[in-house]
């Protein structure tokens, strides 16, 4: 038997027997369905996580020197205390490494935090990420101003009360008014809008367009940080390999800053995006070793009914393979025949969970705050897996088929 007869006999009896193929195919399809589904939203988080939420969160090809290092969650309570010792970063640091730095690279400085804004019109807006920053911010996270214009080096350097305001901000605060040159207050200080930010969506269902911007110097700064004080100093170099280079000068100088001793431990962290979203590494290795297991399960139920459906089709099909031998057929060719039937209806299984993971995956993109990205790799894979499963269940059937004897056979009743 050819392998174009035997697919064609297969399809035939899963079309004469709907119902049964199909609860025989349920494990295949939860199965690569399940795995379509998982690994297309794990793919698609770290897709988002190292393009989008990176470059959001920290800039392109930056360096971020912070008192302690970011998203180590497994801090003991020593090491905590540890890190309450370490000295906070301050602006005079930033200064240093500008003045010290010299690889060519972009240097800002940050505090954030959140809050309420109340516009002059007594319109308030809640839950505000309030960012007091140096001017070089706007270029390293690329922001850039729909309406108005960004305060100005000077403003920022005399620490004037100026704003710009996230999109949504705005439109909450002034809805059709122009917001250019009114006045909100954050925690009581006046502030004069000069600018409005361009739209920039929402980062996992939080609004990135709900945000309030003045310089690190202006009392926004003194509110979310002490005097002189400041959460992160960022580094930016144009030529991704610097960034190692970059971060080891960096590292260096504020050690000697520091006055650390070779043999003493670093009190600060400057951290790569890279290096910030370890964690992120950490989260994405774990689902990608629980998931074969998981995935296994269901194949493995799979392909227990595969078989079980197999050996009841030989039994219902022993006078035709007892016709098939007496008429030459070799062991071989009834061998061939059973595990083609049984590969095929399996690969059907593993096409309609392909398909309808694909479909679950989309509606998980576009109904919830995850992302999803369809890689064909595992398409692929999901389809193999779904044909392997048939010819595993398919051996013991074929096997046992491919030993009936001609006469026993069309005797059997």
């Amino acid at each position: 038997m050819n392998l174009w007869e035997g697919v064609t006999l297969a399809m035939t009896q899963i079309w004469s027997q709907k119902l049964k193929s199909f609860f025989s195919l349920l494990g295949v399809i939860i199965g690569v369905m399940f795995l379509i589904v998982v690994v297309s939203v794990v793919e698609g988080m770290d897709r988002y996580v190292r393009e989008d939420f990176s470059s959001q969160l920290f800039g392109i090809n930056t360096i971020t020197v912070r008192r302690w290092p970011s998203g180590n969650f497994n801090t003991s309570s020593d090491e905590w205390r540890e890190r309450l010792r370490s000295p906070r970063v301050t602006l005079d640091d930033a200064d240093y490494l500008r003045e010290r730095l010299d690889l060519p690279a972009r240097i800002g400085v940050l505090s954030d935090g959140g809050g309420e804004v109340v516009g002059e019109n007594a319109r308030s807006v809640e839950n505000v990420s309030f960012v007091a920053a140096s001017y070089e911010v706007f270029q390293i996270r690329d922001w850039s101003v729909a309406r108005g214009r960004l305060f100005s080096p000077q403003e920022a350097e005399r620490g004037a009360a100026v704003a710009v305001l996230g999109h949504e901000t705005a439109e909450v605060l002034f809805e059709s008014l122009d917001p250019l040159g009114r006045t909100v207050r954050v925690r009581g200080f006046p502030y004069r809008v000069v600018g409005v930010l361009e739209e920039e969506g929402s980062l996992f269902g939080q609004s990135l367009d709900n945000r309030f911007v003045a310089p690190v110097t202006s009392p926004l700064g003194r509110v979310l940080s002490p005097r002189g004080v400041v959460d992160d100093i960022v580094i930016q170099v144009d030529d991704p390999s610097l960034v190692r280079p970059v971060q080891t000068e960096v590292e260096g100088l504020m050690r000697v800053r520091r006055k650390l001793r070779p043999s003493e431990d670093t009190n600060f962290a400057a951290e790569t995006a890279d290096d910030s979203l370890s964690f992120w590494d950490n989260i994405s290795r774990i689902l990608f070793t629980a998931l074969p297991g998981l995935v296994g399960i269901s194949l493995v139920v799979g392909g227990v009914v595969i078989m079980n459906i197999m050996l009841v089709s030989v039994m219902e099909r022993t006078r035709e393979i007892g016709v098939r031998k007496a008429l030459g057929a070799r062991r071989r060719d009834i061998l061939t025949q059973v595990l083609i039937e049984s590969a095929t209806l399996s690969t059907v299984g593993a096409a309609f969970g392909v398909a309808v993971g694909i479909g679950l995956a989309g509606a998980v993109a576009a109904l919830t705050p995850l992302p999803a990205a369809v890689a064909p790799l595992w398409v692929t894979l999901g389809v193999l897996l779904g044909t392997a499963v048939g010819i595993a269940a398919g051996v013991y059937p074929a096997a046992k088929a491919s030993k009936l004897h001609p006469v026993d056979a069309l005797r059997y009743e």
